[in-house]
């Protein structure tokens, strides 16, 4: 599995695109690159601030359209067929990018896309928009105070359950910490993103979209929206997870991706071959 940061010349293979999550790495989809490498160009960029990236320079209100614009001039440098793949914010940036390359993208899978903007299009005083809202005033609060690792506690244990952070090695626990003021600006960013509820209507292909039963309550509202507004989508439910079943189920999680996007694919094959 490689990590690319810039654009780079794809051969005649299918590629996917798979997209971590805020405070992981593209190495995060390991075990399903191991499943499709053989027969497909597996790429895990990371994005600004994540992993080998580089810092990000600018704005916290900018930095979702800055992910989604380097992961679009990757799409747009690809020869061939490109599925996207993403997780949480990786998720929200694989549709953003599917939005703005209709052309090019064959087929998205995503894991719980925090696509918080439709929250607010939904209903701003909703308790699914409120979790999200106070998770991010109580990350911006510890940063002030220059506490990283109180920020990293409270985002970890939001999306992992209380006393998750305490269980995490001390090594990992500090690579989080620094990783706070980048993930602050993902919430601000994905807030106020352009794209709106109405707009993924526009989008005009496959998707596949998991989510855990055990997930919060905002990313369960989010795919409820997101159900009725893309037009292709498949919406499934997978028990025993949370909004991190990518990870603590990797294995599983990779597995429905790896058959969806083959399915894709072989369906793409068969459609050139009739047209040829």
């Amino acid at each position: 599995m490689r990590t690319i940061h810039g654009a780079e010349r794809i051969g005649p293979r299918p590629t996917v695109i798979c997209l971590h999550s805020s405070g992981g790495s593209g190495m995060q989809w390991k075990e399903f690159a191991d499943q499709m490498q053989r027969d497909f160009h597996v790429l895990a960029p990371d994005f600004y601030g994540h992993g080998t990236a580089p810092a990000w320079p600018g704005i916290p209100a900018d930095i979702v359209a800055a992910d989604a614009a380097r992961i679009g001039t990757l799409v747009a440098d690809t020869r061939g067929d490109v599925h996207l793949v993403g997780h949480s914010y990786g998720g929200a940036i694989a549709l953003r990018v599917a939005l703005r390359h209709p052309a090019s993208v064959a087929s998205v899978a995503v894991y719980e896309p925090v696509a918080m903007r439709v929250l607010s299009d939904f209903n701003p005083q909703h308790r699914a928009t409120a979790e999200v809202a106070e998770i991010a005033r109580a990350i911006r609060s510890a940063l002030n105070g220059g506490d990283l690792e109180r920020a990293a506690q409270r985002f970890v244990d939001f999306w992992s359950g209380p006393g998750r952070w305490a269980r995490i090695a001390p090594e990992r626990q500090a690579a989080i910490a620094q990783t706070m003021p980048v993930i602050h600006a993902h919430f601000v960013s994905l807030k106020d993103d352009v794209a709106r509820l109405r707009d993924y209507a526009a989008l005009n292909v496959p998707v596949l979209y998991l989510t855990g039963r055990d997930t919060r309550l905002s990313t369960r509202r989010i795919a409820e929206l997101l159900e009725s507004a893309l037009p292709e989508v498949e919406l499934e439910v997978l028990s025993g997870m949370g909004h991190l079943g990518p990870i603590t189920h990797a294995d599983v999680v990779a597995g429905r991706i790896a058959e969806f996007v083959r399915n894709q694919a072989a369906m793409r094959n068969v459609s050139d071959r009739k047209a040829a």
